[in-house]
């Protein structure tokens, strides 16, 4: 076998079966509710723990290689090995309730797919979601309010929970906009323990920059409104980009940002019944 000895993650086998199955990374990222880039990123990653390409990508299609054939293989039977395993020790159907937090931008894009295939594989089971801010989250799941929390935080500090995938902030501002040039930056951003609030004024800060709040709310979109219509810079997720706005640059005086991790946290202590 041509591959090198390498632990093979589960959740990046995962994304390879969904993507051969599936017929791309578009189609497979929805059916796992994750982005395009986060599954691109797992197909990347998992090539190189291998050491091989797995994959032969033209602009119209995605094909396996041969070393991607014999590794399918396999990988559909470690996913189903591992599945088999977890249902023999826990049980085929969860019931009860499950408590779970997000972030606004989990909420909104990413989570409803996630939910929507929990709830069909285990319909006896409820879900309560909560809504906030990563930090507040965590501390209600540590004082046992959540029972798992999907967060996110940038790559100054450490992880606090299972990373799912990585990618860069940029400064939104209004596309039709030729930039707000050396004045004192509005930004609109979440609450003060927002990581993407933090990064952005660490970042000015660093870089010399004065900056104000111009617009402060819970509301991703009311932020990236206040963008659109360029009353204010909102330091986001690439993901978080729409028609409308477009990236400020470190050519017109904004600093680089670090990147956002998005993350998967749960209590050590199983929250639900199995039947």
């Amino acid at each position: 076998m041509p591959f090198h000895r390498a632990s093979l993650d589960i959740q990046l086998l995962q994304s390879f079966i969904a993507v051969v199955e599936y017929g791309g990374f578009a189609s497979a990222a929805e059916q796992l509710a994750l982005t395009p880039a986060a599954v691109s990123g797992h197909i990347k990653r998992l090539e190189r723990s291998v050491d091989v390409p797995l994959l032969a990508r033209t602009t119209r299609s995605v094909r396996l290689t041969s070393e991607g054939e014999m590794l399918l293989s396999y990988a559909r039977s470690i996913v189903d090995l591992e599945r088999e395993a977890h249902q023999r020790l826990k049980g085929d159907t969860i019931a009860g309730r499950v408590r779970i937090g997000a972030t606004e931008d989990f909420a909104s894009a990413w989570l409803p797919g996630a939910l929507k295939a929990f709830h069909r594989r285990h319909p006896r089971a409820s879900v309560e979601l909560r809504v906030g801010l990563t930090s507040h989250l965590l501390a209600r799941m540590e004082a046992g309010e959540l029972d798992m929390v999907f967060g996110k935080q940038c790559d100054t500090v450490p992880n606090q929970g299972s990373l799912l995938w990585r990618e860069p902030m940029v400064w939104a501002f209004c596309a039709n906009s030729e930039g707000i040039g050396q004045q004192v930056v509005p930004l609109a951003v979440f609450p003060d323990t927002c990581v993407y609030r933090q990064a952005a004024t660490n970042a000015l800060n660093h870089a010399g920059r004065e900056w104000r709040i111009a617009c402060e709310s819970f509301s991703m979109t009311a932020c990236l409104a206040a963008a659109q219509a360029g009353l204010a810079v909102a330091p986001v997720a690439a993901s978080q980009m729409s028609p409308g706005l477009r990236a400020l640059s470190e050519a017109e005086g904004f600093p680089e940002l670090p990147t956002v991790g998005f993350l998967r946290s749960a209590r050590r202590t199983a929250p639900l019944s199995m039947h």
